[in-house]
């Protein structure tokens, strides 16, 4: 394949893909594009529900509009252009707009594991501090926890970005990729990226062995707390929780088999990465609304409301 870069500066990446196949691109195409669609639909109709519905105004759901948020923008970073992709017979995208979508795909995810951390809270002080609960999740504390999710991911991102932008690029200029990531553009550096590896293991593994850790421990303690319930009692806590278990091992299982195995170019490794960028951001919001009959009411009452105007909430 053909470079396009002059011999001392990369001023364009060619993305391998998924496949090589057209045929098969063009299948991918059909399948992936509803499904990006419905990652948007799904999860900006829980955002508007969240905002408009008066039976939805928990802490539970107010972190859970803004998971929805970054679902969308998480989603948005990668999927758009990799579907444009699948129709293209070369596949290219500039040295800065890799390093931008590293940097919003980093900030997006990072955002929504904190976010996740922040739930698992949230439901701990609901099961196990029943009687304190809305004291302890105050509005302010709330939009405080929301907005530590967002800086911390920038944070994340930040440093992500400013390790590898000064990297020397002169060829060759191929990721075998569908989407900008750090450790296939490393290979691309011309120099040892030994260091600038660590500093993207250790930024990335504590952020997740933190996550993980405090993810484990929490629900460790609620079901421990749960043995004192009865059957009843359980059922209703553990229901309450089971949309967010659920979540969390779609999102960290697909990531966590990509990210902690020696780096492979096999196709496989391409595939998992699909479930956590495309995939998973749109079943979140069916996981969502299945398992909790507040957030079918709610989506029925905001029909209604769009079928008779003139009906409140």
């Amino acid at each position: 394949m053909e470079i396009r870069a002059s011999t001392n500066n990369v001023t364009e990446l060619i993305i391998t893909g998924l496949f090589q196949d057209p045929e098969v691109q063009r299948v991918c195409f059909v399948l992936f594009l509803p499904v990006y669609l419905a990652t948007v639909v799904g999860n900006g109709l829980i955002v508007v529900m969240v905002s408009v519905s008066k039976s939805l105004r928990s802490p539970m759901y107010f972190f859970l509009g803004y998971l929805s948020l970054v679902e969308i923008c998480y989603s948005s970073t990668v999927v758009p252009k990799f579907i444009m992709d699948l129709l293209a017979k070369v596949k290219t995208i500039s040295l800065k707009g890799c390093l931008a979508q590293i940097f919003f795909f980093h900030f997006f995810v990072v955002t929504e594991i904190l976010l996740l951390m922040v739930m698992a809270y949230d439901r701990y002080v609901a099961i196990c501090k029943p009687l304190h609960y809305m004291n302890i999740m105050s509005r302010q504390l709330c939009h405080m926890l929301v907005a530590g999710s967002w800086l911390g991911g920038f944070i994340h991102s930040i440093i992500q970005v400013l390790n590898t932008i000064n990297l020397p690029f002169c060829g060759p200029n191929v990721i075998d990729h569908y989407f900008c990531d750090l450790r296939p553009l490393f290979k691309l550096a011309c120099k040892d990226t030994f260091v600038e590896g660590i500093i993207v293991l250790a930024n990335s593994g504590l952020i997740s062995i933190f996550s993980v850790t405090i993810l484990v421990s929490s629900y460790a303690i609620i079901l421990f707390n749960l043995r004192k319930r009865s059957a009843e009692g359980r059922r209703k806590a553990l229901s309450t929780c089971a949309s967010h278990i659920t979540v969390v091992i779609l999102f960290f299982g697909p990531a966590i088999f990509i990210y902690m195995r020696p780096s492979s170019t096999f196709t496989g490794d391409k595939l998992v990465a699909v479930v956590y960028t495309v995939i998973t951001p749109m079943l979140n919001p069916i996981i969502y609304t299945l398992r909790n009959a507040e957030v079918k009411i709610a989506m029925r009452k905001l029909w209604a409301r769009r079928e008779n105007p003139g009906m409140g909430t």
